[in-house]
């Protein structure tokens, strides 16, 4: 078992998601989780070329290592061989060499069939994808390694460097559990809409503690993502879930900032903010769902308003609703979400329009 799930499975689950057409599992141990998995698809036509890539049992491999695999650029009836004994080729006579290879006890049995028949070549790609098991004690470094490559490049500071690390924990305890990363989602928006009746009251204390429930569902939001990510359980159901839980959960928080805040000095103003802040994140957030959720400003092409937008879109804002809180002015923060959302949103329209080729805004 690795992150949940046992290591064959996790090898056909990232085979598949990179875009293989079959998965063949060849061992000596005839389990019924080995042969429900083999020869799972159904094979290519007769005389066609095919790209195959035998992984030995004790590499764990990225999706994005084997897609890799997959679309590099290979002379055919070519041998490459990777230093974890990882061996790919690409030949019309697929069925051929898996024969060849299929009474093989080992990956050194397997590398002396297939040089006798092919001639070899460098291996292509880099180590970076995949992490070679010399053995049990290796089991907290592969999930170790797994949990890393789950963090974002495009994460805010505090994203990256504290909320990553405690919900990258949490996700640890939770992948071998039957945690749903759906249920995940809904324990975290849970815990955000408890916390938005805090920003109700003027005391400081009442307020922190909004805003630690606040800061909690914002760290607990990334474990459903991890979860799914971890044991390929992404769905698009599942992010539409976390996406309009998340927004749902803001709307919660500054509609009671607003409310609060009309109470707290009888006038009307903080209403009309309230407002703004509302109607400019529900705007954000349609425009974002019509394109998928998560696609702001994460194209390296993108002009800058993308990128900005992707900036402005990170969670450390969190951060200072706490410092507010602290003195009793979470209030405040009310002011810049009905000043920046609406800008967000133009943003986000200004980057949609872009890539459907409208042209620069």
């Amino acid at each position: 078992m690795i992150a949940g799930l046992p290591l064959a499975t996790r090898i056909d689950a990232a085979a598949a998601r990179a875009g293989f057409a079959r998965a063949t599992i060849t061992a000596s141990r005839t389990s019924e989780e080995l042969r429900q998995i083999a020869d799972r698809f159904p094979p290519a036509a007769p005389g066609a070329r095919q790209r195959l890539v035998l992984l030995p049992a004790n590499v764990v491999p990225q999706a994005a290592w084997l897609r890799s695999a997959l679309a590099a650029a290979v002379e055919p009836d070519t041998l490459y061989v990777d230093a974890s004994m990882t061996m790919m080729a690409e030949t019309a006579d697929a069925e051929k060499l898996l024969s060849a290879v299929a009474g093989c006890a080992d990956a050194g049995e397997m590398l002396a069939a297939l040089r006798a028949r092919l001639r070899e070549a460098e291996w292509p790609l880099g180590r970076a994808g995949r992490f070679v098991l010399a053995g049990p004690g290796d089991l907290p470094r592969v999930e170790t390694w797994l949990l890393r490559n789950l963090i974002k490049p495009t994460e805010g500071f505090m994203s990256r460097h504290l909320e990553r690390r405690i919900s990258l924990a949490v996700t640890r305890r939770l992948v071998n559990t039957r945690m749903t990363p759906n249920a995940m989602t809904l324990v975290s928006v849970g815990i955000g809409l408890l916390g938005s009746p805090f920003f109700l009251s003027a005391e400081p204390r009442m307020q922190l503690t909004g805003a630690l429930l606040f800061l909690t569902h914002s760290i607990l939001d990334g474990c459903d993502g991890e979860l799914a990510r971890l044991k390929f359980m992404e769905s698009r159901g599942g992010a539409l879930l976390d996406f309009w839980g998340d927004n749902a959960v803001h709307v919660a928080v500054f509609l009671a900032m607003s409310i609060g805040w009309s109470w707290s000095n009888g006038r009307g103003w903080p209403l009309a903010l309230g407002a703004v802040a509302i109607a400019s994140t529900l705007g954000a957030a349609a425009t974002l769902a019509g394109r998928g959720p998560g696609t702001a400003g994460r194209d390296a092409a993108s002009p800058w308003t993308a990128r900005l937008t992707d900036a402005l879109a990170n969670r450390d804002f969190i951060y200072l609703i706490a410092l507010l809180a602290m003195a009793g002015k979470a209030w405040w923060f009310l002011v810049l979400v009905a000043t920046g959302t609406p800008i967000f949103l133009l943003l986000c329209l200004s980057a949609g329009r872009w890539r459907q080729g409208a042209g620069p805004p």
